[in-house]
């Protein structure tokens, strides 16, 4: 919780239809369950105090007045229960009956909320029993108690502000305009339903989406009990379909059929930064629902969920595969109109056999196709100097060739040695200057062909390099159009390996996946026998590592611990806390020192949610301070 992660659980009971005391037994001991296992709001199914299907029952004294003794009962268990419990019952007030979900915690009652949607139509006939819940909320004197009574009651915990919590009745979200909606705009950032939906054919596929679509579109957690085997099966069967969601993305799901409680943790934080960022969520002005306080230790959440080590790259082969088709047509749509607008006559791409350069010249050879260009007037230039390996320099010249691209090779060493004599700098000293006069010398050479071929150049840098700024300023960092400067490096090498995939030509594949098998590096050092001697991710980190922190960083706006704690989780096995802490502090030592690269971009496609234009998603002063990101992870070392 102090991270925001907040452990729900939704619960089927093994219920028994009207026998009261027996549903009253198996709800406390579940919920002695849902405790044990950290959970910290807890919701059971509709009416399952008797039981969904009593049908006429409903009517009887007797009943009601026992559902009044269990709940009183429940209501007690909650004393030695550090969670707010959800429980569902048929409410008698005023001569009416009310379908309701009794909110519990500390021993007491703190609220009935009623159902505002009452199904009558198919299997449903509750109008038959039950009156439409109070368009707004009053207080009702319920067993000399004075208690909130209605729909859209906020429940806020005492010792965390930001944890509040509504609940709706399920058919209220089948509805065209839920309950819940209003709740969120008045701050409710978990939804829970009590729900009884019985099963018939596809139904749970549109279950599902219904509960993703509502916790997306309110940038919510939704916790869905939906009641199971024990209810009656006269005329339709209960599955048990129990849903926690979190802004459209399922964290858990029951088995159906089986009675499950599934357990998982909202991350209350990561709502709330998406409901900050998102303009089109709007808070209303002028609150008037009413708002009631419940109590929680707050301690640290032990997390059951998993975090993927690659946020950007989908974990599902086919929802990969179509993501990369998707951004790939983006980049090239992106650069075919900036080719056609400015009349450009062709393109000229650097290229040096590694990763970034790849993708670029894969993409500028769609953008050709799509805007009816001849490949012809692809311009690869390879460039070799110093650390230039024939393994790079081969693949680039074949890659080019088989993408039918004009293979132009310019060597600077020499420019970049008469170079050295004219600034005074010692070529034996293998330092920034020396790296930096290399990746400058091929950006004029770039730029100046452009200026002789009338055409443009395309950029090769990825959004990682810029997160770093790794890349020499006004080298590597500059060109024309930026093809690349919204995809993160890890997901670089997804799209280059989709290519190869589905790629018809064997020859250029197998060079595809050399490129892929090759370490990254700028070569801008001499190799060591041969091989590359400078490699990329032993100097900044590994690039898995950073893009997992620009992805929270940039995403959800996490505080440095949090991610800390996440990268832990998710790379546990693969890299050691210190490691990970190491590159951590790494990352947040460049990103604010290398703003002022960003602040330059030249322009490219947007492909993702994440992004560093500073024309459109990432506006920071170059001179910011590191100072309290630091200090969050010094803190953790101590």
């Amino acid at each position: 919780m102090k991270q925001g992660f907040i452990k729900v659980a939704a619960v089927t009971v093994d219920i028994r239809v009207a026998d009261v005391w027996h549903n009253c037994k198996e709800i406390c001991k579940r919920m002695k369950e849902a405790e044990k296992a950290g959970a910290k709001i807890i919701v059971f199914p509709e009416l399952c105090l008797t039981g969904y299907t009593c049908s006429d029952l409903f009517t009887q004294d007797i009943l009601l007045k026992e559902v009044r003794r269990a709940l009183a009962k429940v209501a007690e268990e909650t004393r030695h229960t550090e969670a707010l419990v959800f429980v569902g019952l048929p409410l008698a007030i005023d001569g009416e009956l009310y379908n309701v979900a009794a909110a519990l915690n500390d021993g007491k009652i703190l609220g009935f909320t009623t159902k505002t949607f009452l199904p009558n139509y198919g299997e449903f006939y509750e109008m038959r029993q039950f009156r439409q819940g109070p368009k707004k909320a009053r207080v009702i004197s319920y067993e000399g108690e004075e208690i909130l009574f209605g729909p859209q009651i906020l429940y806020q915990a005492a010792e965390m502000d930001d944890l509040v919590v509504s609940a709706e009745i399920c058919e209220d979200v089948w509805s065209p305009v839920p309950p819940s909606i209003e709740a969120a705009r008045e701050g409710a950032v978990i939804l829970v339903n009590c729900s009884a939906s019985d099963e018939t054919i596809g139904k749970d596929s549109y279950r599902e989406e219904l509960i993703k679509g509502q916790s997306a579109r309110l940038i919510a957690g939704y916790v869905y009990a939906n009641a199971g085997d024990g209810e009656s099966t006269t005329d339709v069967v209960f599955g048990g379909h129990n849903i926690i969601a979190e802004n459209g993305t399922i964290l858990k799901e029951a088995k159906r059929f089986a009675n499950e409680m599934i357990v998982s943790e909202i991350d209350i934080f990561r709502l709330l930064s998406e409901r900050r960022k998102n303009t089109t969520f709007q808070t209303t002005e002028e609150r008037h629902l009413p708002k009631v306080l419940f109590h929680i230790s707050v301690e640290e959440t032990a997390l059951t969920r998993s975090f993927a080590q690659t946020p950007f790259v989908p974990q599902n082969m086919a929802e990969r595969e179509k993501r990369c088709e998707e951004i790939l047509m983006i980049q090239a749509m992106g650069l075919k109109k900036r080719l056609v607008h400015t009349h450009s006559r062709t393109a000229v791409v650097g290229i040096s056999g590694g990763l970034d350069s790849t993708l670029a010249l894969l993409v500028t050879a769609k953008a050709f196709d799509m805007a009816g260009k001849d490949c012809k007037d692809i311009i690869a230039v390879t460039m070799p100097c110093f650390g230039t390996t024939d393994r790079t320099y081969q693949n680039a010249c074949l890659m080019s060739k088989k993408l039918g691209a004009t293979l132009k090779e310019v060597p600077i060493a020499d420019a970049v040695h008469v170079h050295f004599r004219d600034i005074g700098h010692d070529e034996e000293v293998h330092d920034v200057t020396y790296e930096n006069s290399q990746a400058r010398e091929r950006t004029q050479v770039l730029m100046d062909i452009a200026n002789q071929e009338w055409g443009m150049v395309i950029g090769t840098g990825d959004m990682s390099e810029l997160a770093l700024g790794w890349a020499t300023y006004n080298g590597d960092h500059m060109s024309m159009y930026g093809v690349n400067a919204s995809v993160p490096k890890t997901l670089v090498r997804h799209l280059v390996q989709y290519y190869a995939d589905t790629c018809e030509d064997q020859e250029l594949k197998e060079v595809l996946l050399d490129v892929l098998d090759t370490p990254v590096s700028p070569e801008l050092l001499p190799p060591k026998d041969g091989e590359i001697a400078q490699k990329t991710e032993d100097l900044v980190g590994p690039y898995e590592l950073h893009d997992f922190y620009l992805y929270y960083v940039l995403r959800f706006g996490f505080e440095p611990s949090k991610i800390y704690r996440l990268a832990k989780l998710a790379f546990e096995g693969t890299y050691d806390s210190v490691t990970i802490m190491k590159w951590l502090k790494t990352f947040y030592r460049r990103f604010f020192a290398q703003q002022f690269k960003r602040s330059c971009l030249p322009d490219g496609p947007k492909i993702g949610t994440v992004a560093l234009s500073p024309r459109g998603d990432w506006r920071m002063p170059s001179d910011a301070c590191a100072a309290v990101w630091m200090q969050d992870l010094e803190a953790l070392e101590k």
